[in-house]
C-alpha cells in the first residue's frame, strides 16, 4: 500500500486538487508540505493530533514538512470561523509559545539535517508595506469570489471587518512565500482552511504562471480534530505541566464507544491490519481498544515508560489497586475548621465539583466514593490524619478521581 492510499485508508483526506500530480510526489517522497500552526498558547494540545501524525507519517515516507508558525497572524488575531476576536499577542508571548511548539513538535516529526522546518510567518508579514501588498498581493483577489467563501459568509451576518477580510490574503501569501523560498508544493489544512487554501494555489499560479507546481489538500473530519481537544474542562494539552500522562491517558480511555475505533485509525501508528481486524469489536472488546489507544498515544507524547505507568495506574484504579500516577491534590491546614472538613469541602477544593452545592448533589445521589466506598452522607468529616502518606481516593463517577494528601 502506498502512503497515498494509507492516508485515504486511514480517513485523513478529503477534498484535494491535482489528484495524481499529489500521489506521485508524497508516493516518491518529492513532497514540500506545509501545516500551519497558530501560537496562541504555549502548548500544542490533542486537537493538534491529527496535523502532528500526518506530518510524521508523510516525513517517515521521505517528504519533507514545514511547520508554519502564525507568529505575524497571532499579531492581528486569527477571527476565521470565530464569533470573537482572538486576543492580539506581544512578540515576546509569541516568541515563548513558538519555542515550546518545536519542543513538542520534535516527539514527532525529526527536524534534524535539514529534514524538516519550522518557519515563523512574522518574518516576511512584519516585513511589508501597505502599498506591496495591494500591488503584488491583492491585484490577484477578486472581492467577489472572496465573499463566497464560507468563512466570510458566516461574519457577514454579524458583520464582516476590514481586518478580518485580509486574513485570506496573509494566508495566500503564507503558501506563496513558503513556495518561492523553500521549494514548498502541498499544503494541508483543515475542512475551514479550504477557501484560504485555494486562494494560496490561486497566487502561485497568478503570479508565476499557470505551470507552477502547487497543490492543496484538506485534512478529513477536521472539526471532530478540534473537538478532540477540548473536554468539559478545557483543553487537553501536550505539555505534561498542564495535563499530566495519567490524565492524558484517561482522556483518552474514556472517548466515546463510537469514536475510539476512528482515532485509532486516524492517530495511531498501528498497522492497518491490525485496526482492520478490530472493526467487529463490541462490548468489553470497546474498551480493551480504548486502552490501545490511550496508550499508543501517551506513548508517542510522554514515553513508552509514562505510558506503562498510566496504564497501570488506571487499572489499579478500577480493581481497587495502588494507582500512584493519579492526579493529585494537596489538602492545606487552613482547609480544615476546627481540626475537620467535610466531604463536601474535599470535593470542592479538589476541583471535583465546581462548589459545595454540586458537591451536596453529587453525594446525595450516590456518586461519590472515598476509597471505595460509597459516601451517601453530607456530613462526614474527615481529620488530617486521614491524607498523610498516600491520602484518600476520592471519586466522583465513574471518570473522575483524585489522590488528596496533605501538604
Amino acid at each position: 500500500m502506498t502512503i497515498f492510499d494509507e492516508l485515504k485508508a486511514r480517513g485523513l483526506l478529503a477534498q484535494l486538487t491535482d489528484e495524481e500530480e499529489i500521489k506521485e510526489l508524497i508516493n516518491n517522497g518529492k513532497a514540500t508540505f506545509y501545516i500551519g500552526f497558530d501560537p496562541t498558547a504555549d502548548s500544542l494540545h490533542v486537537g493538534h493530533f491529527m496535523a502532528l501524525c500526518l506530518m510524521k507519517r508523510l516525513q517517515m515516507a521521505g517528504n519533507k514538512p514545514i511547520a508554519l508558525i502564525g507568529g505575524g497572524t497571532a499579531m492581528i488575531g486569527d477571527p476565521s470561523g470565530r464569533s470573537d476576536m482572538r486576543t492580539m499577542m506581544t512578540k515576546e508571548t509569541i516568541a515563548h509559545n513558538v519555542e515550546c511548539f518545536k519542543q513538542q513538535m520534535s516527539k514527532f516529526i525529526d527536524f534534524s539535517e535539514d529534514k524538516a522546518l519550522l518557519v515563523n510567518n512574522a518574518d516576511w508579514l512584519l516585513d511589508l508595506n501597505y502599498v506591496e501588498v495591494l500591488r503584488e498581493v491583492g491585484a490577484h483577489f477578486s472581492v467577489n469570489r472572496m465573499l463566497t467563501a464560507e468563512c466570510y459568509k458566516q461574519r457577514m451576518e454579524k458583520g464582516l471587518s476590514f481586518l478580518e477580510f485580509n486574513y485570506m490574503i496573509m494566508q495566500s501569501y503564507d503558501f506563496y512565500r513558503l513556495f518561492q523560498e523553500y521549494g514548498c508544493n502541498m499544503q494541508f489544512g483543515g475542512d475551514d482552511q479550504w477557501s484560504n487554501m485555494l486562494g494560496g494555489t490561486e497566487l502561485i499560479r497568478r503570479k508565476l504562471g499557470k505551470d507552477a507546481y502547487a497543490m492543496t489538500i484538506t485534512l478529513l473530519l477536521n472539526s471532530e480534530g478540534k473537538k478532540m481537544g477540548k473536554t468539559q474542562k478545557g483543553a487537553v494539552w501536550l505539555d505534561p505541566n498542564k495535563t499530566s500522562p495519567f490524565d492524558f491517558y484517561q482522556y483518552w480511555r474514556n472517548v466515546a464507544d463510537a469514536d475510539v475505533l476512528k482515532c485509532i485509525r486516524m492517530l495511531t501508528f498501528l498497522p492497518l491490519e491490525q485496526i482492520d481486524e478490530m472493526d467487529g469489536w463490541e462490548g468489553s472488546q470497546l474498551n480493551q481498544a480504548k486502552e490501545i489507544l490511550a496508550f499508543e498515544l501517551t506513548k508517542l507524547v510522554h514515553g513508552e515508560e509514562e505510558a506503562s505507568k498510566a496504564q497501570e495506574s488506571a487499572r489499579a484504579l478500577f480493581t481497587g489497586g495502588n494507582a500512584t500516577e493519579m492526579p493529585t491534590f494537596e489538602l492545606a491546614a487552613e482547609d480544615f475548621l476546627d481540626g475537620q472538613i467535610d466531604i463536601l469541602g474535599v470535593l470542592a477544593k479538589s476541583g471535583l465539583t465546581s462548589s459545595r452545592s454540586e458537591a451536596r448533589r453529587a453525594v446525595e445521589q450516590g456518586g461519590v466514593t472515598v476509597e471505595g466506598e460509597k459516601v451517601t452522607d453530607i456530613k462526614t468529616v474527615y481529620t488530617p490524619e486521614r491524607f498523610v502518606g498516600e491520602g484518600l481516593v476520592v471519586k466522583r463517577g465513574k471518570k473522575n478521581f483524585k489522590r488528596i494528601v496533605m501538604k
